[in-house]
């Protein structure tokens, strides 16, 4: 069944969202952009001004292969601080008290069951820029995660990714 067909009127608006030129954070994702930002504008850029004037007093410039490389480090800073401060003006931040705790939308955690396997297991959906599945925060474009989007509790949902079909069985969701 087609998401939109099986969802409420709030997941919809979080499935679209996928498709606009906003970026949803959590309060957590968006804390630890701006951070990285921070650090990037103030420590990052002082330590590789530092390289560079180092650099330069190793005498011509034109041959000098640790002032090309710290100017190639400044440039890829540059451009992620471009990026970062792109992405935190498109960012909206999440407001858990606004959003249904009994379907799964950005910002859930959930707790599944592999119906093959009986391994229980729990995902947080997020957006992409803050996946990491080290601590287990899928994106809501992966496979599993656009999948699993609009469920609730005690559903069973039939993910197919490239190996094959997942059969997970919702158990909880919370956030």
């Amino acid at each position: 069944m087609d998401q939109k067909q099986r969802s409420s009127p709030q997941s919809v608006l979080f499935y679209e969202v996928k498709n606009m030129d906003e970026i949803y954070l959590t309060k957590n994702g968006h804390r630890k952009l701006a951070e990285k930002l921070a650090y990037l504008k103030g420590a990052k850029r002082r330590e590789l001004s530092k390289a560079i004037g180092e650099a330069r007093a190793h005498g011509d410039i034109s041959e000098n292969a640790e002032y090309d490389a710290a100017k190639d480090a400044q440039g890829f800073n540059e451009k992620k601080i471009f990026e970062l401060e792109e992405k935190l003006s498109r960012g909206r931040i999440l407001d858990d008290e606004n959003i249904p705790k009994d379907e799964v939308l950005i910002g859930a955690t959930v707790r599944l069951r592999d119906l093959d396997s009986e391994e229980e297991f729990e995902y947080t959906l997020v957006s992409e820029i803050e996946a990491d599945y080290a601590q287990r925060k899928i994106s809501i474009s992966s496979p599993i995660g656009n999948d699993l989007l609009g469920h609730r509790e005690n559903e069973i949902v039939e993910i197919k990714i490239p190996a094959g079909v997942l059969r997970y069985k919702i158990l909880k969701i919370s956030r």
